[in-house]
C-alpha cells in the first residue's frame, strides 16, 4: 500500500525538459552564464543530467531526481525551467507545500510562462488554500486541456472543471468550520518520516500505524525516494498519553512493504497490505502476546488487481475494502463488501458510495451502520477528503457527508477512524509544522457550540485566520504550536499547551453521538485467578441468532465486544470444562455510548457453585417460556450433554414483591418450566430437580425499560460435578 498517491492531473504530461522556459530574468546552465566558476558549472550541469535521468523515467521518479535538482538549484536558483521542475517534483511528494515557493519563482523569471506552468501553480496554490489565486491559475491553463487527446494523461477539460469547483467548495467549508479541534499526535506516534494509515481498537486502548522511518525490518530506502520500505508501528494508551510507537517486528513485518489497513473492534485481529499479487490483503491475529504470520483472505477478496485497504464489521462477519479490480467498478478505485464465511462474491456498495474518482481508506464504526471513507470525488475541496455514509434499516446508504474544514483540506486526508465513543478520530494528512511527511492526526469532536451569556458589546467576530487549530497533544521544549491561517502557512506560537482555537460560527457537528455499548474486561478461572482463552457468543435473542463469536486473549483473558443499539443481546461464555457464564443486555434503539467493565470468573462444576441464567425470559407474572429463551435454553441443554455426570438444582425467579403476592408459587413454576423443556429434550428427569429461592427476585436485564418482557434470572446449583 504505497501512500504515494499520484493524482491523474500531475502526471508526466507536463515534462518541462524541452520546454522553452527560459526567458526575461531567467540564467540558462551555459558557460557564458557562469565562466568564473567553470568547475561548480560542470558539477551543477552533471545533477541537472542525473535529476532529468530520473524525471524523464517511465514512469517518473519523481522523489529521486528531486535532491539532484536542488542541488543545481543550490548553484544556479535563477533557472525557470529548474524551479518548475523542482515544483512539480514536490508536487509529487508527501511534502506538496514546498512547491509553491518554486513554481511563484519560476513564473517571476518567466513572465510570458507556458500554460503547463499555470497548472502547476495552480495546484500549488490550490493546495495551500489559496482560492482564489488558484481558480485564476486555472483558467489561465485552459489552453493544456485544448490541447489534449483522447489518449493523453494530462490534464482535461473536466479536470480543470472539477478543480475549479473544488476550490469553490474549499472556500465554503472553511469559512462554515466544524467544531473539531485538530492535533498533531505528537513525537511519541510521527517521525521525521511519513506515518499513516493509524487503526484502533474500539476503546481507543491500542493504536497501530505504517511508518516509514528509519529502523525498518528490511533496512531497505523506497525506490521513489519516500523513507524507507513500510513497517507496521504499534503504540498503547498510558491512561495520559500514547506510548512511544514500537515496530512490530517478525513474522508481521518483512523485508518489503507492511502497511495497516483494519484492525478489528477487540484489537485481536489484524489486516495488512502487502505487495502480492499486485497488492492484496492479508490477517494476522494476536495469539496471546505474539501476532500471527499474515495470512491471504483467499480469491474471493484478493485478485490480480490491486487491494489497497479493508476493515471489519464490528461483528467479524463481513470485510469492507477498496479495489480497483473491474468487475462492477464505477471508476478507479471501489468500495466492495464480502461476507467470510459465505460463498457469494464480493459486492460494490454501488453509486450511493462509489464515486467516478478513486475510494480509499474504508472504516466501518462500531456502531455498525457508518461507513467512513476518503474520495476523490462527490465533494471533496481537493485531493482525497473524508466522508461518511449511514447504513439504514432498510440497508439503504445515505448520501455521503463530507466531514468538513478543518479536518479536510485541498491535500489528501486519509484513512479515517473512530473511537466507539465518538469523541476521537484519528487520520493521515500532510499538513504544514507536521513532523515530516504525511503525519497522524487526532481529532477531538467539540460538540455543540456553547451559549454565550449576552453582553453590552457582542464579541467581534473571529478572522477566518483562527477557525481551527493544529498543535502537538503534549508539546515539549522543542514542539511548535501551529495555527492553521486560510493560506496554511504555520506560525510559530509558545510551545506551552494553548487554549483551543475555535470559531463561533460552524457548520454540523461532523460526527453524531453514537449510539453503541463496548462490553469489555476480563475472563480467568474463579479458583486460580489465571486467563482463560474462552469463545465468547453474542446472540440476538428476538431473532435467536448468533450476531457475532469473539475470543478472549489467551495470555491476558481481556475481551472486548461492540454491541450496537436496538437490539436485546444474550452474551454467553463457557470454555470446555466450565460451567456457563450468562449475561443480558437489553439495548434500546435510542440507547447512547456507554462502556461496561465485566469482569468474569468461570467455574467448574463443583456441588454447591450456583449460576445464574440471564437469557431466559417470561412474560411479567407468567411461568411460560418466550422464544427469546431459545439460545440459552440450547446452551443449557448442551452443558448437560457435555457432562453426563453432571445433576443441577433448578431455581426461579419472580418479577418481585407484587408477583410473589399474586403468585407465591410463580418461581417454582418457572424452574418447572425450565425442567420440562430439559426434559423433553433428552436430559434425564433424574439429573434434574428444582428449588425457588422465594422473596429474592433478581435484578432486570441491563436496559429493560418496566414494560418490557424481561429475564428474572433462572439459576441453577451444581448438585453433582464431574
Amino acid at each position: 500500500m504505497y501512500f504515494f498517491i499520484r493524482s491523474v492531473s500531475l502526471v508526466t504530461g507536463f515534462i518541462l525538459l524541452g520546454s522553452s522556459w527560459a526567458h526575461a530574468q531567467s540564467i540558462p546552465f551555459t558557460k557564458e552564464n557562469f565562466n568564473i566558476d567553470k568547475d561548480g558549472l560542470k558539477l551543477a550541469q552533471h545533477e541537472l543530467a542525473l535529476g532529468d535521468h530520473e524525471f524523464l523515467a517511465d514512469p517518473a521518479r519523481f522523489g529521486a531526481a528531486l535532491p539532484h535538482y536542488l542541488r543545481a538549484q543550490k548553484f544556479n536558483p535563477n533557472n525557470a525551467s529548474l524551479n518548475a521542475k523542482i515544483g512539480e517534483c514536490y508536487l509529487h511528494s508527501s511534502t506538496k507545500q514546498a512547491a509553491l515557493e518554486y513554481l511563484q519563482k519560476s513564473q517571476q523569471l518567466d513572465t510570458a510562462a507556458e500554460p503547463r506552468l499555470h497548472y502547476l501553480l495552480a495546484r500549488a496554490l490550490h493546495l495551500a488554500g489559496q482560492w482564489e489565486a488558484a481558480i485564476r491559475e486555472y483558467e489561465l491553463a485552459r489552453p493544456v486541456a485544448a490541447e489534449a487527446t483522447s489518449d493523453d494523461v494530462a490534464v482535461t477539460t473536466d479536470d480543470l472543471a472539477r478543480q475549479v469547483r473544488e476550490c469553490h467548495r474549499g472556500q465554503q467549508m472553511q469559512a462554515h468550520p466544524v467544531r473539531v479541534q485538530v492535533d498533531n499526535a505528537g513525537p511519541a506516534i510521527n517521525s521525521a518520516m511519513s506515518d499513516y494509515a493509524p487503526l484502533i481498537s474500539a476503546d481507543e486502548s491500542v493504536l497501530l500505524l505504517t511508518s516509514r522511518r528509519m529502523g525498518s525490518t528490511g533496512g531497505q530506502l523506497d525506490s521513489e525516494g519516500d523513507g524507507m520500505l513500510e513497517d507496521i508501528y504499534q503504540s498503547d494508551w498510558t491512561g495520559t498519553a500514547w506510548g512511544p510507537a514500537r515496530n512490530l517486528g517478525a513474522p508481521v513485518n518483512t523485508a518489503h512493504h507492511d502497511a495497516t489497513v483494519g484492525l478489528s473492534a477487540d484489537g485481536q485481529r489484524l489486516l495488512v497490505y502487502l505487495e502480492d499479487n499486485e497488492g492484496d490483503i492479508f490477517e494476522s491475529n494476536l495469539l496471546g502476546n505474539t501476532w500471527s504470520k499474515p495470512k491471504s483472505l483467499g480469491g474471493r477478496l484478493n485478485t490480480r488487481f490491486k487491494e489497497s485497504s479493508a476493515c471489519y464489521s464490528p461483528d467479524g462477519k463481513y470485510v469492507y475494502f477498496v479495489s480497483d479490480r473491474p468487475d462492477g467498478n464505477r471508476g478507479g478505485r471501489d468500495i466492495y463488501r464480502l461476507e467470510l464465511d459465505a460463498r457469494t462474491p464480493a459486492e460494490n456498495l454501488g453509486p450511493v458510495i462509489n464515486s467516478p474518482y478513486d475510494e480509499e481508506g474504508v472504516f466501518m464504526h462500531p456502531d455498525g451502520k457508518t461507513l467512513y471513507f476518503s474520495s476523490r470525488g462527490h465533494d471533496s475541496m481537493g485531493g482525497y477528503d473524508i466522508f461518511k455514509s449511514t447504513l439504514s434499516n432498510k440497508g439503504q446508504w445515505s448520501e455521503p457527508e463530507n466531514l468538513g474544514w478543518p479536518i479536510n483540506t485541498p491535500d489528501d486526508d486519509v484513512y479515517f477512524v473512530l473511537s466507539a465513543s465518538g469523541q476521537h478520530g484519528y487520520y493521515s494528512s500532510d499538513q504544514a509544522g507536521g513532523l515530516g511527511g504525511k503525519d497522524v492526526y487526532r481529532v477531538t469532536f467539540l460538540g455543540p457550540e456553547p451559549v454565550l451569556a449576552r453582553t453590552a458589546a457582542p464579541p467581534k467576530r473571529l478572522a477566518p485566520a483562527k477557525k481551527a487549530s493544529s498543535k502537538a497533544l503534549a508539546p515539549g521544549p522543542a514542539t511548535k504550536v501551529l495555527v492553521t491561517k486560510p493560506k496554511m502557512a504555520p506560525v510559530a506560537a509558545t510551545p506551552t499547551q494553548p487554549a483551543p482555537v475555535v470559531a463561533p460560527a460552524t457548520a454540523s457537528i461532523a460526527a453524531a453521538a453514537t449510539r453503541v455499548t463496548i462490553l469489555k474486561g476480563s475472563i480467568v478461572d474463579a479458583a486460580s485467578k489465571q486467563p482463560l482463552a474462552a469463545t465468547i457468543e453474542v446472540f440476538d435473542n428476538q431473532k435467536n441468532e448468533v450476531v457475532g463469536v469473539f475470543q478472549a486473549n489467551a495470555a491476558t483473558g481481556r475481551y472486548l465486544i461492540s454491541l450496537p443499539s436496538g437490539v436485546n443481546y444474550g452474551v454467553a461464555v463457557r470454555p470446555r470444562g466450565y460451567l456457563l457464564h450468562s449475561d443480558n443486555y437489553n439495548l434500546p434503539a435510542e440507547a447512547a455510548f456507554a462502556e461496561i467493565q465485566q469482569n468474569v470468573e468461570l467455574a467448574r462444576p463443583q456441588p454447591g457453585t450456583t449460576v445464574e441464567l440471564r437469557n431466559i425470559f417470561f412474560d411479567t407474572g407468567k411461568a411460560t417460556l418466550r422464544p427469546e429463551s431459545a439460545a440459552e435454553l440450547v446452551r443449557l441443554t448442551q452443558l448437560l450433554t457435555e457432562q453426563p455426570a453432571l445433576r443441577l438444582e433448578l431455581s426461579g425467579q419472580t418479577n418481585g414483591p407484587a408477583d410473589a403476592a399474586t403468585s407465591p408459587d410463580l418461581g417454582q413454576q418457572r424452574a418447572e418450566a425450565v425442567l420440562a423443556y430439559l426434559t423433553s429434550h433428552g436430559i434425564a428427569r433424574s439429573r434434574l430437580s428444582t428449588a425457588s429461592p422465594a422473596g429474592q427476585p433478581l435484578a432486570s436485564a441491563a436496559g429493560a425499560s418496566p414494560s418490557q418482557p424481561v429475564s428474572r434470572p433462572t439459576g441453577f446449583k451444581v448438585v453433582a460435578g464431574n
